[in-house]
This record gives structure tokens, C-alpha cells and sequence, in this order.
């Protein structure tokens, strides 16, 4: 999607774009300038690692995992994001505040770089960031994270899909800013114009999926659901496929799901674990990204996953026995320890998928679900994905007290969406009408007190992919089918748990009627949605009443 010839006019995005043009400003123009900076910057840490196949990553024969580490936040803050537009926020009102932040970067050498995001012709969009000296790591992370600009892909971007109407992405980030009105940070953006500020961010994360923000924004506009999940295709020894989605906060598993091998079952293909798109046109699917933001907690040292890693942010380093300073990878120094691992991590990787998709899965840590469940009709399936049950994980920036156990709502797994609600579950809701994807609910949390294993939820997925397993409907309910797996039956005997799953749905249905009471018309669906809740919750407290009457 090449925005080459796009222009966009507005307050704030004048005031971002200008900054780049400034005599204080100099253009990186590969990854090995950034790999440079970033190694010589203070504090960064110079492991003796060796970086595979550095040549084929823009780097020299000789370059080494880095390591950088930030202070107390090792997250992403949701309380800091502003987007221009919702609950009332006006350009004017941000626009002096986004003015003196650049005014006050002016003493500051600043670094310019770009990317590409989206890695097909039919779905490219440069990335322009400008970050200050001193931020070395998180400007080559961010080059590493996304495509740069070999020769290859600026051929490959000029010869992209042109929308007249879009602009390139424009960030502008001081991680050193700080202001008394935002104590936590700012990240606000201005997604018409798809321009952003990270102000007061020193976590990589928030730059890689600010980008994502925008670029998913971008990909609804045009045609395009904006998928933050995984996805892989099954080409199976009958001859056919079979594309599965699967979607799921940080923690939930969505990455180890999908870079799962199924060693001598199947032959299988990954898009990507984290960011795509999917074409409402003809059902074909993009990965935006070519490397993986991965949590290190599961990669100890030793583990050969470590062999394709080129940065790590927030993790301990040591000496082996050999004297060699490496990665302390557990989360030891603090929780979500991250690392950049290259495309070379999975071999089987490829960019985009012609096929559309078969199944969609929604990853849910709801203790009434058990370990897998499938939605027959296409509204309720639309509806589930729009009230997905999870709970949250250590990659965010969570207020002292947060209860880490407690049940949270977060549509479709995406928290950085920054259009109504109502286009995602429109565009998910015609692919459940109109292309026949299936759609399933698997419970990679709790059943009770009973924890769901990643061998069940593999078996689970297996038995989505093959299409076996005997469905019965659950609870009764006509929309919804369940099949045992022992030692996790539900007991509809048990009026408790009858009430559990009542109160689950019904809880939903709060979500979204809060949301049309108050007028928020970024978080409002139509009506029939609730109309779906509400209908299981009748036949589950019907159910409920045949019991006690019984």
C-alpha cells in the first residue's frame, strides 16, 4: 500500500512532519548505522553473542546481541494513550503541548529512520521515526522490529498498491520528556492523519506497537481486518489446507501456538505470531512484520531459540564459564523480559497467505469456558471475539493494586485499536457469513481450579485442524458446542457452575450496554449483539431452573 504519492494536512501532523526537516536532524540510512549507534550508546551492553547470518540482516560479520535495559517500567501503559477524536480529545487541544515538545527537542541531535510495514505488494505503508541521541537502541530495535529499506523491498514498495487518500506513518518520540499533567507519559495519536507522539516512553514496546496502531489503522480504512494474533497454515497430507487465526493477548499463548511444529503431522507454514492483516476482497492475509518481540522468561540460557536473537531489552547478562558475558534470559531483573529475534527464527515463515482463513480462534482465560469450544452462528461468534475474556500479563504497565487474576474484556485481543469497535466486528462477522470460517473459543487459563496445559490446548487445535472430535451442544445452548476432555467436564448438575457461566455472559452484555449508555460510540455494536448474550443467558438460566424444579 504505497502512500508515495499521498499528502495529509493537519494541525498536529504539520507539527510532527516539520520536526523531521530540522538542521539537528540526521537520516540513518541502513540498519548497520543504527547497529552502531546503538553499540556505542551508554549503557548498552555488548554480549558476546553472535547475531546468525548478520550479513542477511544489514549487520557486519562480527555483530553481537545487545542488550539494553530501561528502569522501573518494563511495559505498555493503556492509561497513557490519547487518540485524537475520542471521548472528546480535539486537535486544539493537544496540538500547544505537541508544538513544545518538539520546540523543546530543538538542543537535541535527533535521529531520523524509516520503515517498511507490511511485507506483500498488496499491503505496504512507510514508517518514518525521529528520536533523540542517547536512544540509540530502541531507533536500531525499531529498524531490526520492522522491514528496512534494502533495495529490495524500496523496488518492492514503489511497485505496492497505491491509496491516494494515506499518508506515510509519522512518530516523533522523547523518551526524556515528562510533564506534571502526565505523570505515567503520553502516547497520543492522531490516527486520521496517521501521525503519532510517544512522549515520556523509554519502552521499545510502546514504538513497536504505536507503529502497529497506526498502520492497523490504516488497514481498516482500506479494506483490511487488523489481526493482532498469530496465524499458520496446515497443508495437510490430503492435499489441502487449512488456515487458522489465532488471537490472544501477550501471556495468553497465541505465539506458542502458532510457531507450533506439530513435529511429523503436518507440514506447516507461519504468516507471523503477532501483527497481520486480512483482505476483505479476497480473504488473503499479510504479516506486517519480519522479526518477533518475544518474551524471554521461556528461552533459558542454553535454549537453542537463543541462536537467532539480535537485541534483548530488559534482561540480566552474566558470565558463562568460558568468561563470556551473556543473556540472563529468565525474568529475574524484572518481569517481561523482551528480545528481537530474526525472521531466521522460523524457517517456515512466509510473508502472505493467498488462502483465506478457516478457523478463527479466540484465545480466552475465562475459568467457566472449558478447554475448547466452537460458535456456530455468525453473530455470537462476531460477539465472543468483541467481548474476549482474559486476563492481563506482566508487557503492561499496570497500576499498583491491579488484580492480575481478575477478568478483563478486551475486544477482538487488540488494545490498540483506534477505530469504532463496530468495523472489526462487521468485517469478522462476514467472514463467519460469507466465507464459512469457523469459529472457536479455546481456554488456555484455568477450568475452575483446574489448569488448562499447553498439551490439551495442542490437542485441542489439533482436533480443529483435522475436524474430529464429537460436538455436543453446551449447556444446552443451540449456538454452542463443547466436546469432553477428561478430567474437564462441566457439570450442569452443579448450580454454582451454572451460575459462573451465567454471570461470565452476563458480564458481557455490562461491556457493551455501558458502552451504548454512555455514548461511547468507539466501543458500541449493534444491537443484535447483545441480543445474542442475552439469549444464551435465558437458556442457561432456564437450564438452571429445570435443575432446581428437578
Amino acid at each position: 500500500m504505497a502512500t508515495k504519492n499521498s499528502q495529509m494536512i493537519s494541525r498536529i501532523r504539520s507539527t510532527i512532519e516539520t520536526a523531521f526537516y530540522a538542521n539537528n536532524v540526521i537520516n540513518i540510512k541502513s540498519v548497520g548505522e543504527a547497529y552502531e549507534l546503538a553499540k556505542t550508546s551508554a549503557g548498552t551492553i555488548v554480549t558476546d553473542m553472535p547475531i546468525y547470518n548478520p550479513e542477511k540482516l544489514g549487520l557486519g560479520p562480527d555483530a553481537k546481541v545487545l542488550l539494553f535495559n530501561d528502569g522501573a517500567v518494563t511495559g505498555r501503559c493503556a492509561q497513557a494513550r490519547r487518540i485524537i477524536g475520542q471521548n472528546g480529545l480535539s486537535e486544539d487541544d493537544m496540538s500547544p503541548l505537541v508544538r513544545d515538545a518538539v520546540y523543546e527537542s530543538r538542543f537535541k541531535k535527533l535521529y531520523h529512520a524509516e520503515v517498511i510495514v507490511g511485507l506483500d505488494e498488496s499491503f505496504m505503508v512507510k514508517a518514518h521515526l525521529l528520536i533523540p541521541e542517547g536512544h540509540e537502541n530502541i531507533l536500531y530495535n525499531w529498524m531490526m522490529n520492522f522491514q528496512s529499506m534494502t533495495k529490495e523491498y524500496i523496488e518492492r514498495y514503489y511497485g505496492s498498491s497505491i491509496y491516494e487518500n494515506e499518508g506515510d506513518i509519522f512518530i516523533f518520540s522523547d523518551p526524556d520528556w515528562s510533564n506534571e499533567e502526565y505523570p505515567l507519559g503520553l502516547t497520543l495519536f492522531d490516527p486520521k492523519n496517521n501521525c503519532a507522539a510517544l512522549l515520556g516512553m523509554k519502552y521499545f514496546g510502546e514504538h513497536k506497537k504505536g507503529t502497529l496502531t497506526l498502520s492497523w489503522n490504516i488497514a481498516n480504512r482500506n479494506g483490511y481486518v487488523a489481526c493482532h494474533g498469530g496465524q499458520k497454515r496446515y497443508n495437510l497430507n490430503d492435499g489441502t489446507q487449512f488456515v487458522a487465526g489465532i488471537f490472544g493477548l501477550s501471556g495468553s499463548g497465541k505465539s506458542t501456538l502458532t510457531h507450533y511444529k506439530h513435529e511429523n503431522k503436518y507440514d506447516v507454514k507461519i504468516l507471523h505470531d503477532d501483527a497481520f492483516v486480512i483482505s476483505t476482497e479476497d480473504g488473503s492475509s499479510v504479516a506486517l512484520e519480519p522479526a518477533y518481540f518475544d518474551k524471554t522468561q521461556d528461552y533459558p540460557a542454553g535454549s537453542p531459540d537463543n541462536k537467532f536473537l539480535v537485541s534483548a531489552q530488559n534482561c540480566g547478562a552474566t558470565r558463562n564459564e568460558a568468561g563470556e558475558c551473556v543473556l540472563l534470559t529468565e525474568d529475574i531483573r524484572n518481569g517481561n523480559g523482551r528480545a528481537i529475534k530474526s525472521k531466521f527464527w522460523a524457517p517456515n515463515r512466509v510473508d502472505h497467505f493467498e488462502e483465506s482463513i478457516n478457523a478463527i480462534i479466540w484465545l480466552m482465560k475465562d475459568p467457566t469456558l472449558p478447554p475448547i469450544l466452537k460458535i456456530n452462528d455468525p453473530i455470537l461468534a462476531a460477539t465472543m471475539g468483541a467481548t474476549l475474556a482474559t486476563k492481563r500479563s506482566t508487557a503492561e504497565r499496570l497500576s499498583s493494586g491491579t488484580d492480575m487474576n481478575a477478568l478483563v474484556i478486551e475486544p477482538y485481543a487488540n488494545p490498540f485499536r483506534t477505530y469504532p469497535l463496530k468495523d472489526d466486528f462487521e468485517k469478522f462477522r462476514k467472514m463467519f457469513e460469507e466465507r464459512g470460517t469457523s469459529c472457536f473459543i479455546l481456554n488456555t487459563g484455568h477450568f475452575g481450579s483446574k489448569k488448562v496445559t499447553k498439551e490439551i490446548t495442542l490437542e485441542c487445535l489439533e482436533s480443529i485442524v483435522e475436524s474430529s472430535g464429537e460436538y455436543i451442544p453446551w449447556g444446552g445452548l443451540e449456538d454452542i458446542q463443547s466436546y469432553n476432555i477428561d478430567g474437564f467436564e462441566p457439570d450442569w448438575n452443579d448450580e454454582d457452575y451454572i451460575q459462573a457461566v451465567t454471570d461470565s455472559f452476563e458480564k458481557r452484555v455490562q461491556f457493551l450496554e455501558s458502552n451504548e449508555k454512555a455514548h461511547n460510540d468507539f466501543d458500541t455494536l449493534p444491537h443484535e449483539a447483545v441480543e445474542r448474550l442475552k439469549k444464551q443467558i435465558a437458556q442457561l438460566k432456564a437450564n438452571l431452573t429445570l435443575h432446581k424444579t428437578a
